[in-house]
Order: structure tokens, then sequence, then C-alpha cells
């Protein structure tokens, strides 16, 4: 039994050790907003929060999990940030096909999170890791730029957090 936490679930997973986050997730959970891209961990689709740390599920076996806290796309909706995130791509129109944004969402959630104001440097290498085949990488830029706005704002006039905390 691996036990662990997705999305601020305890689980108990009777799954193969070496089994990919990816896989337990999609199959064993039924959590299918995280996607397989390349199954090589290059090109971002795959990725998940291990801890607060964006990783890429489709090559991080389940077994690196254990006793860790695992948040995907799903749990982005209870995030004040990853809510900020996810309204900026749409105000941007982020999105053409949609294929790779969960990944996309998870790792610019993860910058913010760690540096609220990055410059497009800091999100170009941040980001570098996420492929979108459709190319909208200015409009991603632009919705990292717009939340991470969102958030200061916000933050500024009601005393919220910027930052919702990590559990470890």
């Amino acid at each position: 039994m691996i036990k662990l936490t997705i999305n601020g679930e305890p689980r108990s997973l009777d799954v193969p050790a070496d089994t990919p986050i990816l896989w337990v997730l999609r199959d064993t959970l039924k959590l299918t907003g995280t996607r397989f891209g390349c199954g090589m961990a290059l090109c971002g689709t795959c990725t998940v929060h291990l801890d607060g740390n964006p990783i890429r599920s489709c090559t991080t076996p389940i077994s690196m999990a254990e006793g860790k806290h695992v948040t995907t796309i799903e749990a982005m909706e209870k995030d004040p940030l990853g809510r900020r995130v996810q309204q900026a791509w749409m105000d941007e129109a982020v999105a053409q096909c949609g294929y790779c944004q969960g990944g996309q969402v998870m790792s610019a959630v993860a910058l913010l999170k760690n540096n609220p104001n990055p410059d497009d440097a800091q999100i170009d290498r941040q980001m570098s890791g996420n492929i979108c085949r459709c190319g909208t990488y200015p409009r991603i830029r632009k919705a990292i730029h717009r939340a991470a706005a969102a958030a200061e704002k916000n933050a500024a006039s009601i005393g919220e957090p910027l930052f919702t905390e990590v559990k470890a």
C-alpha cells in the first residue's frame, strides 16, 4: 500500500510502486485532467505538483509520492492563485487545442507561488519545459503577468495572502 495525499484527500493505493503517477491518477483514480503527452518528461503536459513542486507525472513512480502531497489540475479551482491563473488563461484566450493547458497552468501556478512577479525571462525559463504545439507562448506569458497582477491587486485590497501554504 502506498499512502499519500491527492488534492487534499488522504489515499491508500494498492498499485505497483513503479507505476507512473500519471497512470495512477488517470486509470486508478479517474482524475483525467492530467494528460499523457510524450511519456519521456519532455513536453510538460503531465505536470502535477509534488509537495508544491512541479514534476512530470509520466516518469515519476508513485513510490516517490509516498507520504507526500500530489496536486493536480482538478484542485486548481479551490486554490485562489490557481483560479486567478485559470481566469487569466481565459481572459487571454491562451488555449487553442487545449491539450497541453493543464500542464501549462500547473507550471504557471508553481512559478507564481515561488515568484509572485516574474519578468519575461523568468517566465520563459520556468515554462520552457512545457511545449505548446499551437505556439501560444506569447499569450501564456501575458496570462502569467495578468494572473500575477490580479493576485497582487486582490491581496492588497482584501489582505489575502498571495500564496497558499504548501504542505510539506
